[in-house]
């Protein structure tokens, strides 16, 4: 269900070695379009077999089909086979789109097969509205492994938007860049307006105003800057404290999505989200979202922590990772979980138009920003609250069914026993009336909670089948009594306030096809 790609860019996309379409500032997966090219070198290198491309862009009538190699001392692509073929269609009838690449690779399956599944189990964590199957055809059948990764909501998060420098971040060379790209007629204020973000027209004319005395005045054009004039608006651009970047042209995958995928993959006892707001890293918006889990499957005693940069896992060298490091901090206990006795799942996602990871490999993103740090702790925070209260509700609740249970295994003794004793009564009345020798003084019995009391014996109202459903109906009264009083106790404040809401349903527009989604800070409803 992708968008496919244009027929005439597949070679170079998947034949050249360092084209990419990524080169904007944006939120994106990678940037020098290098996986699928390695993919094509690995092939290349272990089997020489060529990759085939199959491609189909919405509202085109056409399917392309690309096979070819790649070129590595020329960096251009072999091309086999380029067509345009008839589109494949879906099991609804409906006409397929997107992109399925197919690629014939050697490798160590004993090894790595258990890393490619735990690679594609949290790939449908975070993204819980694809569907996507891992098929392994092996020699002896019984050593074939084949599965499937359902869908479990059709809610997307939004594209990322492609958005401008924040001007804290550019370097010279940037700058001259843009100064380039800039019409030679748009003069500096709008320049700083148009070209980089958190810069208003106010803001500007004071950044105009600090450069009067390097000639470089309102009218001025960018076609009219000299060099050492470009070096001083550089060297102003980071002396300046400017307001930080808005996170809107970010894509989270969403708590409701995390939500989902944590529960759907690991199936845990507890689970809690939270998102703190945007912030800023040298000039680039980030949003971390996280999420723990309790209990469940595939998760062993202790805490383990699974990392996203971008909605991408990363599976290497966790211990040197601000979200391990966060983890490993926080202190757990506060909020009644065991990091060593607990299943703890911990997952932290973090988006951003530069995820500044630490090193080449891009596989762990460093523990020394204090701002990435800060977020990442405030997200595991937040969770840790919620399942503090969820855990003291849930302690309530199994501490409520154990004094059940053993306050119900007494019921029948108690009932027979309090039934022998109203029996007792109700025979020493009738001596002491008829002044049998020994009888107790008639005195004893003429309280009218003893004399109503023996009455019903005698009529038969009262036995020990009644008084054991009215013991029951008091353990079951007292019981619910004492959970809401340990939950009170236990639990916080917040958690014990009542919230009455009510929800307006739009009607529905004939025919609709689409679902109406309606958000609430406590669930997401889709109407059909």
């Amino acid at each position: 269900n992708g968008e496919g790609m244009p027929h005439d860019e597949i070679p170079r996309m998947f034949g050249i070695v360092l084209s990419s379409t990524k080169y904007a500032l944006r939120q994106a997966r990678g940037k020098y379009g290098l996986g699928a090219k390695m993919a094509l070198i690995w092939a290349k290198m272990s089997t020489g077999l060529p990759i085939e491309v199959f491609s189909t862009q919405p509202g085109k009538a056409h399917m392309s089909y690309c096979k070819l190699g790649i070129d590595l001392a020329k960096n251009e692509p072999d091309i086999i086979a380029h067509e345009r073929r008839d589109p494949w269609t879906n099991a609804d009838g409906s006409r397929w789109h997107g992109a399925e690449l197919r690629v014939t690779i050697a490798g160590d399956t004993g090894t790595y097969k258990s890393k490619i599944l735990k690679y594609m189990q949290q790939i449908a964590v975070i993204t819980p509205y694809a569907e996507f199957s891992f098929r392994y055809e092996a020699k002896d059948e019984s050593r074939s492994v084949s599965t499937t990764f359902k869908r479990r909501t059709t809610t997307m998060p939004p594209m990322p938007m492609e958005t401008k420098h924040h001007p804290s971040h550019v370097d010279l060379e940037l700058l001259k860049k843009l100064l380039v790209q800039a019409p030679p007629s748009r003069k500096m204020k709008h320049f700083f307006m148009k070209d980089f973000t958190s810069i208003n027209s106010p803001l500007a004319e004071k950044i105009l105003d600090e450069l009067l005395d390097d000639g470089i005045h309102h009218d001025m054009l960018c076609s009219e800057l000299v060099g050492n004039q470009i070096v001083r608006i550089h060297q102003l651009f980071h002396s300046i404290k400017f307001p930080a970047p808005s996170g809107e042209c970010l894509s989270p995958a969403g708590e409701y999505n995390l939500n989902l995928g944590v529960h759907k993959e690991f199936a845990p006892e507890l689970c809690a989200t939270a998102r703190v707001d945007a912030d800023a890293y040298e000039g680039h918006p980030f949003v971390v979202e996280a999420a723990v889990s309790i209990g469940g499957k595939d998760l062993k005693q202790g805490l383990t922590v699974y990392r996203f940069a971008n909605r991408i896992p990363l599976l290497f060298e966790p211990g040197s990772d601000v979200c391990k490091r966060c983890a490993d901090r926080l202190k757990w206990a506060q909020y009644k979980i065991d990091p060593k006795a607990d299943k703890v799942g911990v997952f932290v996602s973090i988006v951003s138009t530069k995820i500044p990871f630490k090193g080449t490999s891009k596989e762990y993103i460093s523990d020394e920003i204090a701002e990435i740090s800060a977020a990442v702790t405030k997200a595991l925070q937040h969770c840790g609250q919620q399942l503090r209260h969820k855990i003291a509700r849930a302690q309530a609740y199994k501490n409520a069914r154990k004094r059940k249970r053993e306050m119900t295994q007494y019921i029948p003794n108690a009932s027979r026993a309090i039934f022998g004793v109203l029996e007792d009564m109700v025979e020493a009345q009738e001596d002491a009336r008829e002044g049998r020798p020994g009888a107790r003084p008639a005195a004893d019995f003429e309280a009218e909670a003893v004399r109503n009391m023996a009455k019903r014996v005698r009529a038969g109202e009262l036995s020990e089948e009644t008084l054991r459903a009215d013991l029951t109906r008091h353990v079951e009264a007292v019981d619910q009594h004492l959970a809401e009083e340990f939950e009170k106790t236990s639990g916080g404040d917040k958690a014990r306030e009542r919230v009455d809401f009510f929800l307006a349903l739009p009607r529905l527009p004939a025919g609709a096809s689409k679902p109406t989604v309606l958000h609430s800070t406590t669930c997401v409803i889709e109407l059909w």
